[in-house]
């Protein structure tokens, strides 16, 4: 039973300062008024506290009491989680529209886990035994893909004194007992977590795997790593939205989180109805059966957007420690910096630029240091990746999010607007976005792939380099006193551009590319231009180039060659290679 905790002193949007302090920690969770409004303790001073509202204080006035039962604000981890869809301090929506109606009523509690459903659990330990921190208990199909580990808490640990037989359990019934310095503590199949805590792990390793998104300017040209972190800025209408649902449907991570902070309920609602239709294309089953849905959109309390980005990453660091690979789409950061901003002045604190709090970049730095590849408690290796969108007003990538953000990621993906106007999508700039991770992950490419991945994917960068200082020259003076040499690179950059670079989500081939078939590509496109060169250097123009059937062939192999066609496409450089002969006699 909670205990009152102190009484409001006064209200100021989503913060609420309180007095009559006494027994208050800093983060602890609070519940304000007799609605019960779930909130956070931001600051301590003397015997008052100031506290930041996940709900619409309206109404709240002095004098309320406040409850707190003395821990902070935590997750509920357990079977459950995988296609559910939260709020952002993990209220089940769903939950609460059957309970409430299709709006949500303000200090409305309603558990996370459904604690009636019976789980078929499976022990793995055995009684009598050592039980380490973190240690696997046993298992419940969480559903056809996700096998969930059950884990004790990672502070649990001790002599396994008793686990349950397999069989059918509730949450809410215990399923093992550990005595520990002479106590028994019951175990069940869930367990809270702080969300501003990291769990624990046993070491970070170094990251070597690409996550294969099937978007080729992604995987080829600007890769990023499982347990890296990725920045995706861009202004209103390139398409930020449009690359993280491509990611979240086809990307090879275990288990997707997807968090909408602050995002517009239309585009959160294109997401929920999508993922209930699609296929995984590698398992054949629904998408949704491996993703979670956070929905904070912007029409919901600021405050709960900051919690939103805390709770994503939780959920995300629990299925890790499983030994998953986990990708966490935050869309978007910005409006969780935002969240800080609004409550930093309703503080009265000092503001930096902009307007943002003066420690606007430690918080982006604890956020992105929880992504990574590491060696759980389990001896397991796990990863959480995370994809962060930026919204720069203006798309002024200068703003402090965007360039405080760049120091704590290795991998750049700039929407250009240009781009996104001329209905090239995905509009991620090849001249503004980089990717560290390529010496970390090439061991892959060349072993699963090809040797030459590397070598080629620097040769077509090169290309696109000599393309942008050719088309300052084509502005000034025109395309026509080019030689021809010169010209083909012009053109081999268009090929590039509009048969590799721009993808259609919303064609049934093109959606998706393995890098199989992005590397054949890839070959096939400079196959092409080096035959081309040495045509040219012979004195055909490039327009008889442009005239040969196989040029009109491989500007279409994109739709042509649907992925149980790879071995067709892997034909087409013979066919280069006896067309453009043709041309030389």
């Amino acid at each position: 039973m909670a205990n009152i905790a102190g009484r409001v002193f006064r209200v100021v949007g989503p913060v609420v300062e309180i007095e009559e302090v006494s027994t208050l920690r800093m983060l602890d969770m609070v519940e304000v008024g007799d609605e019960h409004l779930v909130g956070e303790v931001v600051r301590l001073k003397g015997d008052r506290a100031s506290l930041q509202v996940y709900e619409d204080t309206t109404s709240i006035k002095a004098g309320d009491p406040v409850y707190s039962e003395g821990y902070p604000l935590c997750v509920e981890l357990g079977p459950g989680l995988i296609g559910k869809i939260y709020d952002g301090i993990q209220r089940p929506l769903e939950a609460i529209q059957e309970k409430e109606g299709i709006f949500i009523k303000r200090g409305v509690h309603v558990a996370a886990l459904d604690r009636n459903k019976k789980w078929h659990f499976l022990p793995v330990k055995k009684e009598n035994t050592d039980l380490k921190q973190g240690e696997f208990l046993g298992e419940v199909a969480e559903n056809a893909l996700i096998k969930h580990k059950i884990m004790a808490h990672p502070i649990v640990k001790g002599k396994l004194k008793w686990i349950a037989e397999e069989g059918e359990y509730s949450l809410s019934e215990k399923i093992a007992v550990v005595e520990k310095d002479g106590q028994d503590i019951d175990v069940f199949m869930h367990h809270r977590w702080p969300v501003r805590k990291p769990r624990p792990y046993l070491e970070r390793e170094t990251v070597s795997e690409p996550l294969i998104t099937g978007q080729r300017v992604i995987d080829t040209l600007f890769p990023i790593a499982k347990g890296g972190c990725v920045a995706v800025p861009g202004g209103f209408g390139t398409g930020k939205t449009v690359v993280q649902h491509q990611l979240a449907k086809w990307s090879n991570a275990d288990v997707v989180v997807f968090v909408g902070c602050g995002e517009r309920g239309n585009e959160m609602t294109d997401v929920l109805l999508n993922f209930s239709k699609l296929i995984d294309p590698r398992t054949g089953r629904a998408l949704s059966e491996r993703t979670i849905f956070i929905a904070n959109t912007s029409n919901m309390p600021v405050a709960a957007r900051e919690a939103s980005i805390y709770t994503g990453i939780t959920l995300a660091e629990y299925y890790r420690d499983m030994g998953y690979n986990v990708a966490l789409m935050a869309d978007s950061t910005s409006r969780w910096a935002e969240a800080l901003r609004e409550l930093s002045g309703r503080l009265e604190e000092m503001p930096l630029e902009e307007g943002f709090p003066a420690y606007l970049p430690s918080r982006l730095a604890e956020f992105y240091e929880r992504a990574g590849k590491v060696k759980t408690l389990n001896k397991v290796n796990g990863s959480i990746t995370i994809i962060a969108s930026i919204s720069p007003q203006g798309g002024d990538f200068s703003e402090p999010v965007t360039s405080h953000t760049k120091r704590f990621v290795r991998c750049f993906w700039a929407l250009d607007r240009d781009l996104a106007n001329a209905r090239h999508y995905p509009s991620i700039s090849w001249i503004d976005s980089y990717s560290e991770y390529l010496d970390d992950i090439k061991e892959w490419w060349h072993k699963n792939i090809d040797e030459n991945w590397l070598k080629l994917r620097y040769e077509i960068m090169e290309l696109l380099q000599k393309e942008q200082r050719l088309l300052q020259v084509v502005k000034l003076v025109g395309p026509d006193v080019l030689p021809q040499t010169q010209r083909l690179i012009l053109e081999i950059c268009s090929i590039f551009k509009n048969t590799f670079l721009q993808q259609s989500a919303f064609d049934k081939v093109d959606t998706y590319s393995s890098a199989r078939k992005q590397f054949l590509m890839l070959k096939i496109i400079l196959m092409f231009f080096h035959k081309s060169e040495e045509l040219v250097k012979k004195g055909i123009n490039v327009s008889e180039i442009r005239e040969t059937p196989i040029y009109k062939e491989i500007m279409r192999m994109k739709l042509t060659y649907s992925e149980s066609d790879i071995e067709k496409l892997a034909k087409l450089p013979e066919r280069i290679d006896e067309a453009l002969a043709e041309l030389s006699v």
